[in-house]
Parts: C-alpha cells; structure tokens; sequence
C-alpha cells in the first residue's frame, strides 16, 4: 500500500512522505528553527540526506557534519545519527531510506529533547 503524500506532524517539525514501494521510502523533512531529532539509529535500513534549504549541523556516529544547501550525507544502516537546526530559519531536506524495513518502528533511540 502506498502512503504517498502522507504528512505527520513531530515536536521538532515535520515530515511528509513523498513516496513509497518495496525497501525504498522518500520523504520531505522539516526541522523548525532550534531543534533537532532525537540521536537514533535503524537496523534495517540507510539513509541519504540532501539538504535544500538552512543550515544543518547533522551527526552520524561520533562526527559533526555542518550541512547547507545542496550538501549531502550518507547514514549507513546502525549508524548512530540526528540532525539539527542551529538557526533561525527551518531546515528542509530529502530522505531517502532504503532497505529490507522502512516501518516507523525501526528506531533505537539514545538520546532524545522529546522524551519519547
């Protein structure tokens, strides 16, 4: 079944679901000024962001990655990772995920502002 165009609100944001089918899932995500996602990781599947519009400060294991416009990152599969939006403008970038699991439910989370 195809969630496409499927549009969640989060405490830091937000993120729509532009498309899906079998191990690939992609979705526009919004980060409002001043917050960030809880430091995560997934089993199942890796992740490719590219920024398109504010300043990111995203963090994949132990490393801190200043991302702007048209940047991109590679997060592979159990990789420790988050992104932040250090500034006064939101932060909007692409998803990509694919792997053998793309549920919501595939999150380990180690840290998170939310309390989830």
């Amino acid at each position: 079944m195809s969630q496409d165009n499927y549009k969640e609100q989060r405490p830091w944001g937000s993120f729509e679901i532009l498309h899906e089918e079998n191990e690939l899932k992609i979705k526009r995500i919004i980060v409002k000024p001043q917050s960030r996602l809880s430091l995560q990781s997934h089993k199942f599947r890796s992740e490719n962001w590219t920024i398109i519009q504010g300043e990111a400060l995203v963090t994949i294991n132990d490393k801190d990655i200043p991302c702007t416009a048209n940047k991109s990152v590679f997060i592979p599969a159990q990789a420790k990772h988050r992104i932040a939006n250090p500034g006064e403008v939101e932060v909007v970038f692409i998803e990509v995920q694919t792997g053998s699991y793309l549920g919501e439910d595939d999150i380990t989370r180690y840290q998170d502002d939310y309390n989830r």
